[in-house]
């Protein structure tokens, strides 16, 4: 892996190029919604090559010139499905916790059950808003308490935090742990743009709308800074 890695940062490093640009084809064979492009140009190959499952993905954004010229927009996403941080990392965390001789058995639990939403952390969070504020689902087993600033990145005080966290209902819950929407501190979604409009339609996402139910206030917003600097993919 070591000497991939090497060999993959000199063909990138050589390129000296925040934005590289390289030709794409359109298969227009393919029917529509879905469509097919490809490219002969090494850096495309490059680009699928480093996506590795479960731990990269390559988006493609589709854009319009003000030529009018159809170009696509490739950006590579370091992502871990099903985990807010790869496994790894979060088992050394929760290791570091339970050796931590300074905290108590009970405190080293409280700690551990919040990176899953539960015990006094999800308590607190149902506490300050029993609802989703976004879709106003009130029933506690479809909310899930989901952190702002990621556990795994958080320090010890920040992980049990009931500022540091929003009951959301399942779907935006993932589109906010993803970086797919986030909040301003005026309480208005900011939406990404590597959402397509369709797909913003079909599940409601209004760029700018505000939700006033959304318990925003000067603690929380330290934690939306990091999420909308850190998190958020713009």
């Amino acid at each position: 892996m070591l000497e991939q890695w090497n060999e993959y940062s000199k063909k990138i490093d050589g390129e000296k190029k925040e934005i590289i640009e390289f030709n794409i084809t359109h298969q227009k064979q393919i029917k529509p919604p879905r469509i097919y492009i490809n490219s002969k140009d090494s850096i495309y190959k490059l680009l699928r090559e480093i996506s590795l499952p479960n731990i990269t993905y390559l988006s493609a954004l589709k854009l319009k010139s003000q030529k009018g010229e159809i170009v696509y927009y490739w950006k590579l996403f370091v992502d871990y499905f099903g985990e807010e941080s790869p496994i790894k990392v979060i088992e050394e965390k929760e290791e570091e916790i339970k050796e931590d001789e300074k905290l108590s058995d009970s405190e080293k639990e409280t700690i551990v059950r919040a990176r899953k939403g539960q015990g006094k952390y999800r308590e607190n969070l149902l506490k300050e808003c029993p609802f989703c504020p976004i879709t106003m689902v009130s029933d506690d087993r479809l909310l899930i308490a989901s952190h702002i600033k990621p556990w795994a990145h958080s320090e010890k005080i920040e992980k049990t935090d009931p500022k540091n966290g929003f009951m959301f209902t399942p779907t935006y819950d993932f589109l906010f742990d993803r970086g797919f929407i986030t909040f301003t501190k005026e309480k208005n979604m900011i939406v990404s743009p590597w959402l397509s409009k369709m797909t913003c339609s079909k599940l409601s996402l209004v760029g700018g709308k505000k939700y006033l139910q959304l318990p925003i206030d000067e603690k929380k917003e330290k934690y939306l800074i990091y999420h909308r600097n850190k998190i958020f993919k713009n």
